[in-house]
């Protein structure tokens, strides 16, 4: 079995060597231009059975894909390098797999030729043992299967749609089907969006006799694309389930919370704790969450680009796949987004609580501040009234001992044959002892206030 790797890209250039005419390119030029040829659509043969599976790639290595593309008939000698890019695609003996790496899921796609059972005007075709590519093959894609679809591309009348509806339906066994003309009419594509016990779901395409190959493989890339989308954008939907009552309860505790605001009895640090223990389960939440929510809308805007795209003609009678798909998802997508806002809501508001918090602590710890230092004042001044007190007691302590002093010198100068009387010259002196002293302990005062 022969094979070989698709060439899709443009010519070779190196970034740093300029054109003739050009300055020299910046470093992603190359690679930002080529992204639009990144992920080629396929050219189908019909008729064709086209086996898309795609499995989510957390944990999940290129290196764990690139050895699982090696185990593909006539792919042991496949360059590691072929899954550096993100999109690959070996064209086999009639058939071609295609593989695309995103960055929560992995896309593997075969398209072979389609089994004649399986033509329009069958019912329920079994299509699992005509596969080319080995059942175990597929069962051992690494990943967890989000998404597997079989689809049938076919030629056919379209003249008349609503015949070619009753064989679609014919086809899908008599069961409830919703499908619509695509584009201009030039397809009719119909499915009941079901699982089969193969774990498959089931898509039938019927396209006009002169459709191509290329117009082929855009159809069945955009209908791929959008059932893929549709389900990655419903992940979010069992994580606002759960975060529903975690929300609300949070939402219980704050407003319980804030009550007691008012109420003087409950302790700032006791409301602060509650605050900060409620803040950090929302951070939590929103930090496990956040990546998911957004990833939900910005799949659901992808679905809708996609429905937009295929233009559909709607067929009386009978729902057309944007429709019933739009019914089904728009709810859900509306939860995720309440969930969403509603998470963001309760951060913010935990916020402005956790603001008036420190608003009242601010006010208490001033107060408390303006009693302390009533506090501080009054000591003062307590001290200054004592200070002034020690400091006449200390004068008339110094005084006294300058007194004591002067009346030993005065009875020396009497003994030594002076005529002075101590006890009359002591008592004279004492207002001129308690002057100077007075005055002494004025200038150190001022000598000491001139320091400050």
């Amino acid at each position: 079995m022969q094979s070989n790797q698709a060439n899709e890209t443009a010519p070779q250039g190196d970034a740093t060597t300029p054109f003739p005419a050009l300055p020299p390119d910046d470093a992603l030029r190359r690679e930002l231009h080529d992204e639009v040829h990144a992920r080629p659509p396929s050219r189908i043969r019909l008729p064709a059975l086209v086996v898309h599976i795609a499995v989510l790639n957390q944990g999940i290595s290129r290196i764990d894909e690139y050895r699982h593309l090696c185990r593909l008939p006539g792919q042991q000698d496949l360059p590691e390098n072929a899954v550096e890019s993100n999109f690959l695609r070996l064209r086999l003996t009639g058939h071609s797999m295609r593989w695309e790496r995103h960055t929560e899921f992995t896309r593997y796609t075969l398209v072979q030729n389609l089994p004649q059972q399986a033509l329009l005007g069958a019912t329920e075709p079994e299509l699992l043992s005509s596969l080319v590519v080995d059942a175990a093959w597929l069962r051992e894609i690494p990943g967890h299967t989000i998404a597997a679809v079989k689809q049938i591309f076919v030629h056919g009348d379209l003249t008349d749609p609503q015949a070619a509806l009753n064989l679609a339906q014919q086809w899908f066994g008599g069961r409830m089907v919703v499908g619509s003309l695509l584009g201009n009419g030039h397809s009719l594509a119909v499915t009941d969006f079901r699982l089969r016990a193969s774990g498959f779901e089931r898509m039938l395409i019927v396209a006009r006799p002169d459709t191509s190959e290329t117009r082929a493989g855009r159809i069945s890339q955009r209908l791929l694309e959008l059932e893929t989308y549709r389900l990655m954008a419903l992940r979010g939907l069992p994580t606002a389930k759960a975060l529903a009552p975690e929300i609300t309860h949070g939402e219980v505790a704050l407003a319980q919370i804030a009550a007691r605001f008012a109420v003087k009895q409950t302790s700032d640090q006791e409301l602060l704790d509650q605050l900060v223990g409620l803040a950090a389960r929302i951070e939590k939440a929103t930090a496990e969450n956040a990546y998911r929510f957004s990833a939900t809308q910005a799949y659901a805007a992808l679905v809708e680009e996609r429905i937009t795209e295929m233009r559909e003609i709607p067929i009386p009678g009978t729902q057309t796949i944007g429709e019933f798909m739009r019914r089904r998802l728009r709810p859900a997508n509306a939860t995720v987004a309440a969930s969403s806002q509603r998470l963001s809501s309760l951060a913010q508001r935990v916020e402005r609580s956790s603001g008036l918090l420190r608003t009242r602590v601010d006010i208490a710890a001033e107060a408390h501040n303006q009693q302390l230092l009533q506090k501080i004042t009054r000591g003062q001044e307590l001290q200054l009234r004592l200070q002034a007190t020690v400091e006449g007691l200390s004068i008339a302590a110094i005084s006294y001992y300058v007194v004591s002093l002067l009346f030993y010198v005065g009875k020396s100068v009497k003994a030594m044959g002076f005529p002075l009387e101590p006890d009359i010259a002591i008592g004279a002196v004492i207002p001129l002892v308690l002057w100077a002293t007075w005055r002494t302990s004025r200038r150190i005062h001022a000598r000491l206030r001139n320091l400050d």
